[in-house]
């Protein structure tokens, strides 16, 4: 079936993020607008229509796996169930091989590229702990929490959550092996403890 003139084909779209990805994991920032065409199959206006530079490109990528990580305090649920969750999400985006790579790729970029670093770090971590914040101020107005300071709690649990992890993911230094699913719960259940109203 033929595209309705004016239709994005949203396929493109994801070949030029995964192909950005890939590259800016790869080379660092230095990559250019013409090699993410080549490796996205996509013509270089095909590119710029739907991402006019790196740093559109950058803030997309981060807030597409920001919107993945951050879907429980979306989805609702007891705050041990929504935080093992979102725990569990952040060790598998940010532990996991994926998000060592891009973690690299972002290190790589930042002195050359600033503008791409500061616009993933802002749709993507810092969109997160936003969300994060957001959803903990809910849970003390519900009562369900005592958070009197709901971006410092935001933080504490990410921290919380990766430990090392960020910095090995970076550095490239291997994860010791450990049980996603355990870790999550403990760190929900330590971090929950220090808020219980």
């Amino acid at each position: 079936m033929a595209r309705v003139r004016g239709q994005v084909d949203e396929s493109k779209t994801e070949a030029i993020l995964d192909a950005a990805s890939a590259l800016f994991s790869e080379q660092g920032g230095g990559v250019s607008m013409e090699a993410i065409a080549r490796r996205a199959g996509v013509s270089r206006q095909t590119l710029y229509n739907r991402f006019p530079s790196k740093v559109e490109i950058g803030r997309a990528l981060a807030s597409r796996r920001m919107d993945a990580i951050s879907a429980p305090l979306r989805d609702g649920g007891d705050p041990q169930t929504v935080l093992t969750t979102l725990a569990a999400l952040l060790l598998d985006k940010i532990v996991g091989e994926d998000g060592r790579a891009s973690m690299r790729g972002v290190a790589l970029m930042s002195p050359h590229a600033p503008e791409v670093a500061r616009a993933i770090y802002d749709a993507g971590p810092g969109e997160s702990l936003r969300r994060l914040s957001a959803w903990l101020a809910e849970q003390d107005r519900a009562g369900a929490l005592s958070v009197p300071d709901p971006d410092l709690a935001a933080e504490m649990f990410a921290g919380m959550v990766l430990g090392h992890g960020h910095l090995r993911g970076i550095l490239g230094v291997p994860h010791p092996p450990f049980d996603r699913d355990a870790r999550a719960a403990e760190t929900a259940r330590r971090f929950l403890r220090a808020f219980v109203p």
